[in-house]
This record gives structure tokens, sequence and C-alpha cells, in this order.
């Protein structure tokens, strides 16, 4: 039968074609086509045939036809047929679908439908004629019944596609219907349907098929709702993440099974979509336009959101396109300080800590992206690359006015530009770890920078720099070539850069030969350079390489030994079988150093500041050093025994023509000596007991005898010397305009800083006997007295420079040890020693300013000048030692009982150490914020000798128990009488206590217990100190901030400061009860009040920023959490009210108070303009609400309107008739003091009274703004709220008539008469509320 349908099929003539097929019956028909389609042979001739022989004119040649479409539809997706068989059977179906009346694409497309909703498909192959049907649907003119109603095409094909779209899907269609959807021309709200069911069915679907649904998704995207698809895309993968670490957090056991998506799969699944989205954007910008625009709004809703793994991602993907590389970058860089500046503004207040807690950390986001990169991501790492050096360009640490460097490393709390820069150093060194291919480009970055931006601050390249180094030093042996390279610049780089460069590579220096030889060519270079700094760079270099080549039975020093890796300790246990090879490189270097003992000072103080050093690490160079300092300290040294002075300090300087320079640092000099003395000491007794080395050690002791020889005859004969001897008596000269004086001014200097030297000696080796003391006695005579003689001279024209404390040479280490033996040492042995040097009290002064001095230099550059300066470990514990002893001193004998015996105008004992003591928590939680806990473990008197875990360690106890003995100190001094009462001692107890405080965890009572201590202080204590009431109050506000939001304390510190100065009606007397005594009539202004309006505006930023957020919230009520917003929303909406409502109380009081002309005046002007701007910004914000919902205003905003229109608007109006009177009195009378002056000092005077008079007008426009947004809202929320207002003649307070008449009247008549400034028709009834008790 096939067969002859064939045959008739060729023919022209179709009615014997008809007949053949009109005496089949259906099921024949249906068997034909379907062994035909087995055998793959002639389907589509056959098919062809029966649609030629059933014309669609005849009723029951329709219902033939449409029995094949059913059984062909049938066979495709049965999965019997071949492909090509399938595809040929779609095809001529697809071709014969226009041919079909009405109905039957009816029948066909309900078929469709139903067998998705039923999941009788089975393949989903037929999908692919469904668009043609829908198709041929949406061009049918004719009217179709469908249910029991008639649809024109269109409106059928819409409906159809709403049932497929709201019927329930099988898993394994949604690619089909996703493809087949690309097909059917779809109306805007009809494609919104679509991509939300598909983005629906994304959970249900398998997760290997996400990535060809996606791509299915970005090919409907060319039709429409990209933001739809991408913003779908990015929540889906957001939420599939946080779903991954809840179980990852949640799983107690270790099985893999139980985790329901795994983490490797995931990761690969996303990389292939993130793949499949950037290919798209190539082909369509405008989809990565949407994604920015999409991101850029919803950073502002929630910038969880917006920055989650998956966005950031995609972004860094995405910016391997050149024309979206800057737009990408700007915004992650401004999203990521968003955030930073978000978490430290919310981190400041307690109040918006309740209200808007921030709940994702951007910078665990972004690592977290570098993380994920492993798993095959190798399309974001240049993005991760590029984007961590621009947060390092951007954000480094820059170079402020004066050529000083802004702090950027162990700040306690970071700014959010050095959080960022911490975060593109950390993206630079996780990139590095987990990805080999690309750690070569970002070391040539690194040292490319280090090179080219030397003149500016790059700490952060170096210290980058040095952890990668450090993490793999072995691997970066093959980029020694880069790094040799660097070296050839390291002649035209700053020394602070050599240094840390040089660091930084010194792994690599141990294992690669190649890289030394090439470092040592360098320096050598260098060492011969015109160039000063080049000269210094090499003689650092060369001492960093004595240092860190280690001979072969050097004693080791645990106390100096860095933290280095697994790698690095392989390669020093290696390095001790070239220990021979290390010696004559060590004395060759050695060899090459000693020329620097011909060359300028600064050359040679570098070398005798980093002998020490050499000598600690390398034990066995003792004997070239020594010998080295021996032969140098000869060239000045008096052998006479007799001979006065011992020093030949002529030879020190240098004279060319008419100036004078410092040859040799003698003072440095013999600070090396007696530092490797000491040290020599100290390590004798562990050579002794190796006794191998007898000869080596005879001829060392040899050099040590001599030169201690020379230290003690130095000693004896400076004691015995006078000024004369020196030739630096009274009468020299010491201006530092001619060459003698310069050259008296150098020798002083030499003389005070040997003393130093020697005082320390002298007590280190006088094991405490009485002679040692009077020798230090002796020397510190001598310092005294040049100091005292240059202070005289040369402190005439520079009083503050002079009275400046020169650099001391004493040792930080000697420094701890020395305060501890004169305050702490009870030892009957040394009693009669250190009651010598107890007896001079201003040596006691001096031992206390040099550790003050100490202290601050390691507060400012993070290490100390001598031995250990740079050991953070060591100068941790010598601080440790000074802080207990300055803690006990100043709590023993208190500052006044000291100042009664006290005769001298300098600062006492007790107040250095309670400067000190500042000084020192300063350092501790700027410098070592790690070791708190040991450092409060330290002080605390209780556990001295017990040791105990810095875990165990409860900070805030130990913390609490220090602020009360500070507290004890501050209540004993406010107790005293004015005459007594030291201001200054005060305010630095004020401070340690502002300091302290940051220890305490503000929920812990001791924070509770420090709060209410400082508010009964200030409320109980009537101080007339006004930087003592600034301190307090300041203390008061950044501890209340942390509890809760201070602006009840700011209202009743407004009423005392309007109580206290009156208000600007003189005929009304403000009846009050005090709130804080702390506010009276000498600290109330400018103190207080500049205090409180500087709080309010803060309070008024907390206000702006949770609008902001507010307005951010509007746009999510579309969301599924809808009613969660909605809350939120009101929340926040409530807090803002009452915080400005609050708020308005204090401005009342404020604008009342007759303020003194001055920045008083000008502050609140600009303080209450910058209320009425955020209130006005509140009513926009409800605008937004009345447009966006049906709800109307709350109650709450229109008591806060009728409380701005009562208590702060009329207030101030009278405010600035009042400031324009005060003005204008105040020309009037310097006019008339000085007629006779010059025109140039009246137009100062007019220009000073605008400048004044300038916020006014800004005043008026921020209240008229907010009028007119009131009217506005009053239309759309049908709520009068202008009802409150009263219009005022806002442009009339410049021109006055009436009171420019009345004026000018009493001028005529009374000249002492002051004017009356014309108030409002209501200005009798403000008064009159105003006459109540507050």
């Amino acid at each position: 039968m096939d067969e002859k349908i064939l045959v008739l099929a060729a023919k022209e003539k179709t009615e014997p074609l008809q007949a053949c097929l009109q005496n089949l019956k259906e099921e024949e028909l249906r068997d034909l086509v379907t062994e035909q389609a087995l055998r793959g042979k002639d389907i589509g001739a056959l098919l062809r045939g029966i649609f030629k022989g059933s014309p669609c004119s005849q009723q029951s040649c329709v219902v033939r036809r449409i029995g094949i479409y059913k059984h062909g539809i049938q066979l495709v997706e049965s999965g019997d047929l071949h492909v090509e068989v399938a595809s040929e059977i779609i095809g001529l179906l697809m071709l014969e679908v226009h041919q079909l009346p009405g109905p039957a694409l009816v029948d066909l497309a309900t078929l469709f439908v139903e067998a998705v909703r039923g999941g009788s498909l089975l393949s989903g192959r037929s999908l692919e004629l469904l668009p043609t049907v829908l198709t041929a649907l949406a061009t049918s003119k004719e009217s179709l019944i469908y249910g029991e109603g008639e649809l024109s095409g269109g409106e059928l094909k819409k409906q159809l596609i709403n049932t497929l779209c709201s019927s329930r899907w099988s898993h394994q269609y949604v690619i089909h219907l996703t493809s087949m959807f690309r097909d059917i021309p779809l109306s805007v709200e009809e494609l919104q349907f679509v991509v939300e069911k598909v983005l629906r069915m994304f959970p249900k679907v398998d997760l290997q098929e996400i990535p060809p649904l996606v791509y299915q998704l970005l090919l409907l995207s060319a039709k429409g709702s990209k933001k739809n698809i991408l913003e779908g895309l990015i929540s889906f993968f957001n939420q599939m993440d946080r779903k991954q670490k809840e179980e990852q957090r949640g799983s107690e056991s270790m099985d893999l099974e139980e985790a329901t998506v795994p983490l490797d799969q995931l990761r690969h699944v996303e990389g292939t979509v993130i793949l499949h989205i950037v290919l798209a954007m190539n082909l369509d910008r405008d989809l990565g336009k949407e994604l920015l625009k999409y991101l850029k709004s919803e950073q502002h809703r929630d910038p969880g959101n917006a920055l989650c793994p998956f966005s950031v991602t995609l972004l860094l993907s995405m910016a391997r396109m050149h024309r979206f590389q800057e737009q990408v970058f700007d915004f992650l860089k401004t999203s990521i300080m968003k955030c930073f500046k978000d978490l430290q503004f919310i981190q400041g207040s307690k109040f918006l800590q309740d209200l808007a807690p921030l709940r994702c950390s951007v910078s665990a986001t972004v690592l977290e992206v570098v993380a994920n990169s492993v798993f095959g991501w190798d399309h974001v790492t240049q993005g991760l690359v590029d984007f961590g050096f621009i947060l390092l360009d951007s954000y480094g640490p820059k170079k402020i006015f004066g050529g000083k460097v802004a702090e950027t490393a162990h700040s306690l709390s970071k700014t959010p530009s050095q959080k960022a820069c911490s975060l593109g150093a950390s993206i630079l060194l996780e990139t590095f770890k987990v990805h080999e291919p690309i750690r070569r480009e970002i070391l040539e970055q690194v040292l490319n920078r280090v090179i080219i931006n030397a003149g500016s601050p790059i700490s952060h390249f170096i210290d980058l720099l040095s952890s990668i180094i450090s993490y793999a030093p072995l691997v970066l042996q093959n980029s020694s070539s880069k790094i040799s390279e660097a070296f050839d610049q390291l002649s035209f780089l700053p020394l602070a850069t050599v240094q840390g460069l040089l660091k930084a590579v010194q792994p690599l220096l141990k294992i690669s030969m190649s890289m030394r030889d090439s470092l040592i060519l360098v320096l050598r270079k260098s060492m011969f350079s015109g160039q000063l700094d080049a000269r210094k760079s090499a003689v650092a270099g060369f001492l960093l390489l004595l240092k860190n080549f280690k001979i072969l039975g050097s004693l080791t020093s645990s106390y100096c030994s860095q933290a280095i890796g697994a790698s690095q300790v392989q390669v020093d246990v290696h390095s001790q079988y070239n220990s021979v090879a290390n010696e004559a490189f060590c004395l060759e270097i050695l060899g090459s150093l000693r020329r620097c003992l011909s060359q300028q000072a600064d050359v040679r103080l570098i070398l005798y500041e980093g002998f020490y050093d050499v000598l600690r690490r390398n034990s066995q160079l003792g004997n070239s050093v020594l010998k080295t300092l021996l032969s140098q300290i000869k060239r000045y040294y008096e052998p006479e025994p007799d001979l006065l002075p011992p020093l030949k300090l002529e030879g020190c300087i240098l004279a060319q023509r008419d100036q004078i320079f410092l040859q040799e640092p003698l003072a440095h000099l013999l600070c090396c000596i007696q530092h490797c003395l000491t040290w020599y000491k100290n390590t004798l007794a562990q050579r002794q007991q190796t006794e191998d080395e007898e000869e080596d050690d005879e001829e060392e002791a040899g050099f040590q005898q001599e030169l201690g020889e020379m230290l003690v005859s130095i000693t004896r004969r400076m004691i015995k010397s006078e000024l004369e001897d020196f030739e630096l008596d009274k009468s020299a000269d010491f201006s530092q305009s001619t060459g003698v004086g310069l050259k008296n001014n150098i020798y002083a200097i030499l003389v005070m800083g040997v003393c130093e030297v020697l005082i320390e000696y002298s007590f280190s080796t006088g094991n405490f006997s009485k002679s040692s003391s009077e020798d230090v006695l002796g020397l510190f005579k001598c310092y005294t007295s040049l100091g005292d003689i240059l202070k005289e001279k040369g402190g005439r024209s520079k009083s503050s420079s002079a009275n400046k404390m020169a650099r001391s040479f004493l040792s930080m280490g000697f420094v701890s040890t020395l305060l501890t033996s004169l305050f702490r040492d009870c030892s009957q042995n040394h009693e009669e020693s250190l009651a010598v040097l107890r007896a001079s009290n201003e040596f006691l002064h001096y031992a206390v300013s040099v550790a003050l001095q100490k202290v601050q230099h390691l507060e400012e550059t993070g290490q100390t000048d001598g031995p250990d300066g740079q050991n953070q470990e060591k100068m941790f514990q010598n601080l440790c030692k000074i802080t207990r002893v300055l803690l006990w001193r100043y709590t023993s004998i208190p500052t006044a009982a000291e100042e009664s015996g006290k005769k001298e105008k300098s600062k006492n004992i007790s107040l250095l150490c309670l400067e000190g003591l500042l000084r020192i928590f300063n350092t501790m939680q700027l410098r070592y914020q790690s070791k708190l806990p040991q450092f409060l473990q330290a002080l605390d008197p209780a556990s001295e000798d017990g040791e105990e875990e810095a875990a165990d360690i409860d900070v805030t106890a130990k913390a609490g128990f220090l602020i009360r003995q500070f507290q004890r100190s501050l209540v004993n001094q406010l107790s005293h009488s004015e005459d007594d009462f030291n201001s200054k001692e005060a305010l630095w107890l004020i401070s340690v206590l502002t300091t302290l405080s940051k220890l305490l965890e503000p929920s812990s009572q001791q924070y509770v217990q420090l709060l209410s201590w400082t508010v009964k202080i200030c409320k109980e204590t009537s101080l007339e100190d006004a930087p003592c009431c600034r301190g307090l109050l300041t203390l008061l506000f950044s501890l209340h901030a942390l509890i809760k939001s201070p602006v009840s304390i700011l209202c009743e510190l407004a009423q005392d400061v309007h109580a206290q100065l009156g208000d600007i009606d003189q005929e009304i007397e403000v009846e009050h009860q005090p709130h804080f005594a702390v506010v009276n009539t000498k600290t109330a202004a400018p103190t207080a009040c500049l205090l409180v309006l500087g709080q309010a505006e803060k309070v008024l930023e907390e206000v702006d920023w949770l609008i902001n957020k507010m307005k951010s919230l509007l746009g999510s009520e579309a969301a599924e959490e809808t009613s969660q917003a909605a809350s939120a929303a009101q929340l926040l909406e409530k807090a803002t009210i009452l915080q400005l409502g609050t708020l308005l109380t204090s401005y009342h009081e404020l604008v009342q108070a007759a303020l003194p002309s001055g920045s008083c005046v000008d502050a609140l002007l600009r303080s209450v303009c910058k209320m009425y701007t955020t209130l006005t910004a509140l009513i926009k914000y409800y605008l937004q609400v009345c447009r966006s919902t049906s709800g109307g205003i709350p109650g709450r905003l229109e008591k806060l309107v009728r409380l701005s229109g009562s208590h702060l608007t009329p207030q101030c109006y009278a405010f600035i008739t009042y400031v324009q009177s005060e003005t204008s009195v105040v020309a009037e009378e310097k006019k008339k003091k000085k007629k006779d002056k010059l025109t140039a000092e009246g137009s100062t005077v007019m220009a000073k009274v605008l400048r004044e008079t300038k916020p006014i007008p800004n005043l008026i426009f921020a209240i008229e703004q907010y009028e007119n947004f009131l009217i506005h809202l009053s239309k759309k929320s049908k709520v009068n709220l202008m009802q409150y207002m009263k219009l005022s003649a806002s442009r009339d307070f410049r021109i006055n008539v009436s009171a420019l008449e009345e004026q000018e009247a009493e001028n005529e008549s009374e000249d002492d008469q002051s004017t009356a400034s014309a108030q409002p028709s209501d200005g009798q009834e403000s008064k009159r509320k105003r006459r109540r008790k507050k």
C-alpha cells in the first residue's frame, strides 16, 4: 500500500490519491506510517503523499491530517526512530502546519499543553513543532472556540502560553521548553511570564543541566527581559552558595554523601555558567550594561546580593572585555569602599547596629572568589590580579603634606582605605598561592611598582613581596632573573626602599648563588657611587647580608630568629655545610665595609648602628668587628692617661670653606663599642663552655680588654674634665650663623652623646657599686651643663625647638632596667648605690624623660634606636617593664605632693609618668594589638608570677582594673581647689581613660560602670577649665554612642547651655534646674555648645544614612519577603522620627540661647540648616512612599511636622534677627573705635561681618525647601501638614522697615539705647512658652 501511495503521489492528479487514502482506515494508515518510519526509508515521501491527498478543504482530510500529526508526535517521542528520521518527520510536519485550519491548530496546541501538564512526553523532541503551531495560531484571523468562549488567534496564543507556564513542568522538559520559546513571537508580558517560570524551575533541575538551560535563557534574552534573567541567575547561585556554606557549617560528620550538592560539582557548574554569560555579553553588549545597571541598583538595597561570590566572579570575568573593564573595576572599587565605610559608620553607633546591622563581609566574599577559582576558573584569575593591583594603587599609603607618610600598618581600627589596600594585598597573595601560571606576572608587577614608584610610599608592596617570597622561595628561583634586574636599580632607590626590598628577598639569597652574586656586584658598585644615598644603601645591604649568612659555630639567638617557612628551615640547615664559604664571604664583605669608615658621617652612622645586630646574629665575626672598632676609636682616643679631654674632637669635624660638617659621629661609635662589649661579656660564658677555640677567644679577649680599658679611661677623664677643656664654657659662641658657633654646637652635641653612652656603660658594668653611681652622676652633670648652655644660647630665637630633648643614646633595654632600679629595686645590696642616684631629682626626671622619648619614637616609627630596636618581642617586654614602673610611680606619689617642694618650672616626675603611660597605652593599641592580653596581665600585681595563655586572659576585667586606678586619680584631681587644680594632668587622665575604654566590651559591666561614672562626674563637677570640659564631654559622647544614641543627653546639655547663656530676649529669665554641672558660664560657649552641635551633626548623619536605607527598601516590596521588608521599614521610620524629634528639642533650646557672636553662631546656623535638610529628605521619602503605595503618612510624622512648626521655625527667625542685631552692634562699635584707621581695615571688618552672616541665607533657603516639600506631601497624602507651619516673611528679614525707622529714631534721641528688633505678632506667645521651668 505504501508503494501505491507513493506512485499515486508522483502523479499530477490528486483524485486517485484521495480515493486511495479514503479507502484506508485510520489504524491502517498509522501502521503504514509506523512501518515506514521504523524502516527509515521514504518516510518523507510517504508523508508528503498523504498530505497531498488530504486537502484541508475537506473536513475528513483535516481529521486525517490531525491523526497523522498526533501519530507523528508519538513516533518522535517514542525514541524508537533514528535521529535523522525523527528530524525529517518534524520538518515535514512544520511545513504543513500553516495549511491547517484554526480549530485543527487549536487541537494540536492543546495536545502539546496537555502532554506537558500530564508529563506524557518522553524525549521532548516533538516540542520543536509547538512554536510553529502557536505562530500559525497568532496569525490566524478567524475566531476560534477555546473552552466556553471565542478568542482571536493572538489572544488564544497568549492564553495557551499562560496555561503552559502556569502548569507544572517536569524537570526533563525545561531545556526543550525554554529552547522552544525562542522561536515563538512573544510580547513583553509573555516573555516576562516565561522567564519567571523558567527561573522558578532552576532549583528542580539537575545541577548538570543548569549550564545548557542558562545557555537557552541567554539566547532567549535577545528578545528582552535581560534584567530578570541576570537577577534570577545571581539570586539562584547566591542561594546555592549559602546553602553549601550552611551544610559545611552544620555537618558534624565528614560523610560526603550527606551533602545535597557536591562542592566541586557546584563550582564547575558556576564556572561554566559564567563563561556562557560572558560569551553572551561579547555578542550583546546590552546584556553587560544591564548587569551593571542591576548591580548598582541592588547595591543600595542589599549589598549582600550585589556583591555575592557569584556576581563578583561574573564581574571579574567580564572585566576581560575591554569595553567593560573600566566600568567593572570602578563599580567594584566604589562598592567595596561603600561597604567598608558603612561598616565603620555602623561600628561607631549602637543605634545603627541595632537597626541595620551589616550581615555580609566584602573581604570574605572577594577572598572566597579567589578560593573558588581553584576549580578551573581560569577566566577570573586575570581579573583578580588586575583588581588586586588597582586596590593597592588606589588606596595604598599616600604622602601627605610635609613629606610624611600616612601610617597604614598596625593600626587599631583601620580606615576604609587601609582595609581596601589590605584586601588588595590579600587577593594577590592568595591568588599567587593557588594559581601557579600567574605567579610570574604578579611578581613582576610588584617589583615594577617597587622600582618605578620609589618616590612614593611603597611599604604595602614591600610587605606583599615579602609575603610572596616567604610562601614559596624555592618556586621563585625560576624568577631570579627578574629580581636580579631589580637589583640593578638599587643605587637609584631611597634607603628605606632598599632595606625593605633586601629584607623581602632574603630567603631567595640563601638558595640562589647567582642572585647573591649579582646583588654583591651591585652593592660594590654602589659603594663607590657619587650619590650619598647609593653608598648608604650599599652599607645597609652589606650589613643585611652579614646578619643572615651564619658561620658554623655562631651562637644561636632565639630572640632574634625570624619566622620562616619549612622550606627556609631546610635551606638554613643545608647552609651549615657551606660555613667555610660563608666565612670567606662575610670577611670579604667586612673588608668592603671598612672602606666606609673614611666616608661621610651618614654612611658611618648606618655602619655603627648595624654592627651590633651583625654580632648578635653572627657571633663568629666578633673578632673582625671588634678589631675594626678598635682601630677606628684609636683615631680619636688620647692615649695619655692624665690628659684632658680624653677625646680628640677636632678630627670629628670637617671644614670646607665657610661650612662646618660632622665627619665622625663619635658618640655613635662609642655607643656601638659599648653595646658590642656588653654583648661579648654576655656570651663569654657560653664560649668558655666550648673549649675548642681557645686561640680565637684569647685574641678576641685581647681586643675586648683593650676596648674596656679605653672606655674606663674615657669615663674617668670625662668626669674630671671641665667644659673649658672642650672650649665649651658659657662664654663660647653657639650661634648658628658663624662657623665657630656651628663647630661649638657640634662639639657640644658630641660630648653630650658621649656622656650618655658612658652613663649606660658605667651603670651596666658597675654592678650597683657606689662608685659607679657617682660616676653616672658625674657624667650626668657634664651632660646637663652642656644642655643648659645650649638651651640658654640657642633657645632665644627658637624656644620650642630648644626645649625639645635631643635624641637620647640610651638603649630601650637599659632605660627599662634603669627605671626599675631607680623606683622599684628594694634589694639591700643595691640600696647604697641607688641612694646616690635617687638623691638627684634631676637624674630621676631625666630617666623618665628618656623613657618618654623612646616610647614616643616607638609609637611613631614602630622601632627605637639601639640594640634590639627592631625586635618586636624585646620592645614589648621593655614596654611592660617601663609601664609597671611608671604606673607604680604615678599612683604612689601624687603630683600635688611632689609639686609642694618643687621650684623648677619643668614638668614634675609624676606628670611625666602619666604622659608616658598615655603614650604607652596608645602605642600598645597601635603596634601590639595582638599582645594586649599579655600586656594587661603583666600590669596586674596579683598575677605577676603566674603565666596564662592569651586566650584565657579576660582583657575587659584587666582593663577595668586599670581604669579604676585612673578614675581615682581623676576624682582626686577634680576635688582639689582651684589653685591646686592641674589642668594638664586632668586632661591627660581623661585621655588615658578614653584610650583604655577602647579595650572594654560595650556589653560588659565595666563599660556600663565607666559610662555611669562619667555621667556622674559631668553632672556633679563644676569645672571651669575648658579643655578638661571638652575632654570629659568627648569621653561621655564616645562611651554613650556604643550603648545607645546620645540624643537624650544632647537635649539636657542644650538646656544647660541655654540656661547659662541666657535668652536672646533679655527680658526673659530662664528658670532651669541644671543637669550637668560641667556646663557653666565659662564652658557653655564655645566649648560645650560646639561639642553639642558636633554630636548633633553626627546624629543627623546617622539619620541621613537611615533615610537612604529606607529609600532602598522601597524598591524591594516586589520581592518575596514583602512583609519583612515592610516591618523593617516601619522600624527604621519610627527610629528616624524619634531621633529627629528629640534632636529638634535640642535645637529649640540652642536657637533661643544668647550665643556670643563668632564660631558658636556660625556653627549653630550651619547645624540648623543641616537639620532642615534632613527633615526635607524625610519628607521626600514619604512622597516616594505615597507614590509607590496606597498607604498614608504615619501619625508620628504629623507630630514631628507640628513640632518643627511650633518649636523650631519661629525660633530660627527670631535667632536670625538676634544675630543681625548683634552683628550690626559689633560693627557699629568697631566703626566708632576705629574712625581714624585706614579704609582697608574697615573693609576687613565688613568682610568678617559678611562671612559671619553668610549661613543665614542658606538657612532660609533650607526652611523654604522644607515647607515647599511639605506642600507637595500635603497634596499627595490628603493631610494638611502646612496648618502647623506659619508662613513667614522670610525675604523681609534683610530690610525690616519698621525696625530701621525705630532704630534711627532711637539713635537720634539716645545713643546708648539698644535697638529693638521687630518680632512676629505671635512673639509674646512664644516668650510665654519659654518662661516655663526646664
